[in-house]
């Protein structure tokens, strides 16, 4: 399904979808060419719980939580630049 159909179908939810299939443009925004609903949520806290659970669960599907208020998706991949010093391990032992 595309996005406004999706809207139609549930409207003024929040939603898990998972993308079907996608692509990234040379600006790092991802469109979303088809999308399945995975489940509908009560609330957005609900919903961000629960995207953890499945993006745990199976890592290589690509899922996300929306409401279905906006009229259109703008996603942006974020680009990572490296490690965080939180994080880092200290190779001077």
């Amino acid at each position: 399904m595309r996005w406004p159909e999706i809207c139609k179908d549930h409207p003024k939810k929040w939603l898990i979808v998972e993308a079907l299939e996608a692509h990234t443009t040379s600006d790092y925004r991802r469109h979303l060419n088809r999308l399945t609903v995975v489940e509908e949520c009560p609330d957005g806290k609900t919903a961000m719980n629960r995207y953890q659970t499945l993006h745990h669960q199976y890592p290589e599907r690509e899922f996300y939580f929306l409401h279905t208020s906006r009229d259109s998706l703008d996603i942006q991949v974020r680009q990572w630049s490296g490690i965080r010093s939180l994080y880092a391990i200290d190779t001077q032992v």
